[in-house]
C-alpha cells in the first residue's frame, strides 16, 4: 500500500483542488465564516501573498496525486510588533476527515513555524467544531477566549474560539 507524501502546494498544481476544499468548507460548514463560494482569481492573490511573505503551504497527497489537506499561516495582525505570531488554518477534503490529516498537517505547520523563528501560533475555530477543538488542544494549544456571536451562518450566531501555541522560537527576539 503506497502511503501519503508531505508537499509544498504550488499555485499550478494546487491552486484549483485547494480551492474546491475550501468552497466544499464555506458551503457546508463553519469552518470558515464565509458565504459564497470564491472564483479561481481569488487563488492567484492568496498564492501571491504566500510567496511574497515566503509562508508555507503545505499538502498532504495520495498516490495518485490527489491533494488530501493543505494548511498555511499568515499574519496574525498587520502591525509590526505581531511579526512572531501567525494564524493558521487546516482544511481537509470532506472525503478523507477523521483519518489524522489534519494532525498531520498541523505538526508540519508548527515546525515550519519554529523553523521561520515564530514564537505563537493562533488557531480561530468555530466553537461547535468539537473535532478541531480536540486536535488542538492534543497537539498542545490552550484555549484563549471565545469572541461571541461575532459570526452569522446558516441562521445563527457562531462563536469564535481562540487557541494558541507558544514556542520556544525565536532564540533572539527583537523590536524593529
Amino acid at each position: 500500500m503506497a502511503e501519503n507524501k508531505i508537499i509544498r502546494c504550488t499555485l499550478e498544481d494546487h491552486a484549483q483542488p485547494i480551492l474546491e476544499i475550501l468552497n466544499e468548507a464555506i458551503l457546508n460548514s463553519t469552518a470558515l465564516y464565509d458565504y459564497k463560494a470564491r472564483p479561481f482569481e481569488s487563488m492567484l492573490h492568496w498564492f501571491r501573498v504566500k510567496t511574497e511573505n515566503n509562508l508555507p503551504v503545505i499538502g498532504i497527497e495520495n498516490e495518485n496525486g490527489d491533494l488530501l489537506g493543505f494548511g498555511s499561516y499568515g499574519s496574525f495582525r498587520g502591525w509590526p510588533a505581531y511579526k512572531y505570531t501567525v494564524e493558521h488554518s487546516v482544511y481537509v477534503h470532506k472525503d478523507f476527515r477523521c483519518q489524522g490529516l489534519g494532525s498531520i498537517l498541523l505538526k508540519e505547520l508548527i515546525a515550519e513555524a519554529e523553523k521561520n523563528g515564530m514564537h505563537s501560533i493562533i488557531g480561530g475555530i468555530d466553537a461547535e467544531n468539537a473535532g478541531s477543538i480536540a486536535l488542538h488542544k492534543k497537539l498542545g494549544f490552550e484555549y484563549v477566549g471565545t469572541l461571541n456571536q461575532v459570526g452569522f451562518k446558516f441562521g445563527r450566531w457562531l462563536n469564535l474560539a481562540f487557541f494558541q501555541l507558544l514556542l520556544e522560537t525565536p532564540s533572539n527576539p527583537c523590536d524593529g
